[in-house]
Parts: structure tokens; C-alpha cells; sequence
């Protein structure tokens, strides 16, 4: 075991049980069938870290594309909604066809990231921080949202409160 993690580098639950020790949060693992998910509690509030795999099937190829998501609900008093995900090819062709897109005025930003929204003036104002955009630009793949609910199969959340969702094609394997 020790040879492995010396050629592997420390283990995704060895990580982030650190993380949680870091911020004092909790690790909770899934076991075998269940979802490891690490808990970071702030008041009435929660924001939650985990993995998910989708199957992806192409012909006869199936490719597991595993998911890191950070998930916060909170109070959106100003109903903002937004998503910002980076351009690919059916996006393009959406934008040929009149797909929302809205310009924030950064060429590189504009040009590599699709962002949708119902306030196209608060959406500058929050990608005129030079750190969000950063962090976007880091990730290779990303989506970036808030959201009224996870959908039929997540929770409901009450009256006035959603979901800020972040997540990228890969498992977190540092945390600095």
C-alpha cells in the first residue's frame, strides 16, 4: 500500500478528509454503493463537495466521465440565474442559430465561455472579478450555475432560496 500511494500520490478519501480537518468539515464516505460527499456546515447553511460518473455511450464505447460538484444553497434576493460553461461545438452552432450568449466584454472570456442569464449587467458585474474568472479559465471543463432546485430527483429548497453549482470533468486530487 505504501509503494502505491509513493507512485499514486495520496488517496482521493486521504485528501479530502485533510480538506475536511482544514476548514473543519466532515468527510463522510459512501462505502461501497454510496457517495462519498465532504460537508462543510456554516450555520443553517451546508455546501456540499462530491463526485458523480456519467456513462457516456458512443457507438459501441462506453466512457465513464467522472464529475467533481460543489453545491451551496442560498438566499437569491435579487432572482439572479446564470450559466457559464465553456464553448464546444454544439454551442456554436446554438450561437448560429441565436443560442443566448452574453458578453462580458473580455475578449479571451468571451471567445473560450458561453454564459446564459436572466441579468446580463449583474452577471458583468460578478465576472468583472478577476479571481472568478481565473478559476474558470483554469478548468478545462466547467459548469458554472445557479439554480431554482436539483431537479425531481434533489431537494426542494424553500421559497426565495437556490443553489450556486460548480463543477468540472475531473476529481479534485489537491487542495492549495
Amino acid at each position: 500500500m505504501k509503494k502505491r500511494r509513493g507512485i499514486f500520490g495520496p488517496s482521493k478519501d486521504e485528501i479530502w478528509t485533510q480538506i475536511a480537518n482544514d476548514i473543519d468539515g466532515e468527510f463522510i464516505e459512501g462505502g461501497f454503493w454510496g457517495e462519498d460527499v465532504l460537508i462543510y456546515k456554516h450555520g443553517e447553511w451546508q455546501i456540499l463537495l462530491d463526485n458523480y460518473t456519467v456513462m457516456m455511450h458512443t457507438g459501441t464505447v462506453t466512457i465513464p466521465t467522472t464529475y467533481t460538484r460543489m453545491r451551496a444553497p442560498f438566499i437569491n434576493k435579487d432572482g439572479l440565474y446564470f450559466k457559464i460553461y465553456r464553448e464546444g461545438f454544439f454551442s456554436s452552432i446554438g450561437k448560429l442559430f441565436g443560442m443566448q450568449d452574453i458578453k462580458i466584454g473580455d475578449p479571451f472570456f468571451d471567445n473560450e465561455f458561453i454564459i446564459k442569464g436572466n441579468n446580463p449587467e449583474k452577471i458583468k458585474l460578478l465576472l468583472a472579478d478577476a479571481k472568478i474568472k481565473e478559476l474558470c479559465q483554469e478548468q478545462p471543463q466547467i459548469h458554472f450555475e445557479i439554480k431554482d432546485d436539483e431537479g425531481w430527483l434533489g431537494p426542494d429548497f424553500p421559497e426565495g432560496v437556490d443553489q450556486l453549482s460548480f463543477q468540472f470533468t475531473r476529481m479534485i486530487q489537491k487542495f492549495s
